[in-house]
């Protein structure tokens, strides 16, 4: 596999490479949702000074990041969301849609483009890199984090029905989400395919993230009573089953919106 280019030509030496570009309105709502409530970021949001938030790669069109602006400032009016971007025809197209120092976009990759936010998202970003790659680009983006700031990286299809992404801080990874729409599932299993680039290639027996997909899919199993209720009683139930023997770290108002999220080391790959 050739080998993904590090530094993107340019001044700004930004770090990274253009992605497609692919977006749509509400593509990240699910994750932006999350973001808005769980109490580690609804923390770094509301604490101290005006908070930074970084959405980085918001592809062709800025839209989702606009969305995400919108959606925080329901926990913060004051919030700044910076949008970037490596491609500078994007940037270029998104300024009409800045509105500073509230929202803003500039030309910047892993490296944030010298900003210190509080809080990054990085959403379909990692995919086109080599797996080995991940934990560098982590690492890069952990190292521009303010103080107590956390990142959520993590991948979706292309009309955010199926995602997934985890939550780090200068630490380290903390906790894995997955989150969908249930009706869109025929197993819990499906969402193997939009795992995180640090987890797609370890959906393998002997692999923790393997082992929990193919828990779920047996208490999806178990749980096919439910299914005259609706795919969403269903999934709930599967999960309140899953909770029986797995660190499940949420509660039934977020299994209710087709989400559960489990501590890291749940399905950390490997050594």
């Amino acid at each position: 596999m050739a080998k993904t280019p590090r530094l993107a030509a340019g001044r700004a030496r930004a770090l990274g490479a253009p992605t497609r570009g692919t977006t749509n309105p509400n593509r990240l709502r699910r994750v932006d949702r999350w973001l808005a409530a769980w109490p580690a970021t609804r923390s770094v949001l509301l604490a101290g000074e005006v908070p930074l938030v970084v959405d980085l790669g918001y592809g062709a069109t800025p839209v989702t990041t606009v969305e995400l602006a919108a959606r925080l400032r329901a926990v913060r009016p004051d919030v700044r969301v910076l949008g970037l971007e490596i491609d500078p025809e994007r940037v270029a197209a998104a300024l009409p849609s800045a509105d500073p120092p509230l929202l803003d976009f500039r030309r910047g990759g892993f490296e944030l483009a010298g900003a210190r936010p509080a809080l990054v998202r990085a959403f379909n970003v990692l995919r086109q890199y080599p797996e080995e790659e991940s934990a560098r680009s982590w690492a890069a983006m952990l190292a521009r984090l303010a103080p107590g700031g956390l990142l959520v990286e993590g991948t979706c299809d292309e009309i955010g029905r199926r995602c997934s992404w985890v939550l780090l801080d200068a630490s380290g990874p903390l906790t894995f989400t997955l989150a969908c729409k249930p009706a869109d599932l025929e197993r819990p299993s499906d969402l193997a395919e939009r795992l995180p680039k640090a987890l797609i290639h370890r959906n393998v027996p002997g692999e923790r993230v393997h082992d929990l997909l193919t828990a779920l899919d047996a208490c999806w199993d178990t749980a096919a009573p439910f299914s005259p209720f609706g795919p969403r009683a269903r999934w709930v139930e599967a999960v309140r089953l899953l909770s029986a023997s797995w660190p499940v770290l949420d509660t039934r108002r977020r299994w209710r919106l087709g989400e559960v999220t489990l501590p890291w080391e749940s399905v950390a790959p490997s050594a």
